[in-house]
């Protein structure tokens, strides 16, 4: 029985690290993409409650790369939301966004 424990202190210590991990590189994907138009992660991420970037980011974020790729504004991003390194990393973005959204009582630490 006490290994059994030690494997689910385990388990759930590796796991919490990964989830971490993910709003961190959320984070760096924000500042390597999207902070060139959109300024601080505060400053969009809080622009909308979490639920409202949980629906955006669905399937990978299609909603958010198809108000991206329906706007003559956002023609330097096309390239990007095109490509496969979004859809792949889009769930690092939505643990971002949705940990800093507007409800959440969070601000990022660096913009």
């Amino acid at each position: 029985m006490g290994t059994f424990n030690a494997t689910v202190a385990v388990t759930l210590l590796v796991g919490s690290t990964f989830l971490n991990a993910a709003t961190y590189k959320g984070q760096k994907i924000y500042i390597d993409t999207c902070k060139i138009c959109h300024g601080g992660g505060q400053s969009l991420a809080g622009s909308k409650k979490q639920r409202v970037w949980e629906k955006l980011m669905e399937n990978n974020g299609e909603a958010l790369a198809d108000i991206h790729l329906s706007s003559k504004k956002a023609q330097g991003s096309w390239e990007y939301f095109k490509d496969r390194r979004y859809t792949k990393n889009a769930h690092h973005l939505e643990d971002f966004l949705v940990r800093y959204g507007s409800d959440s009582g969070n601000v990022p630490a660096c913009d």
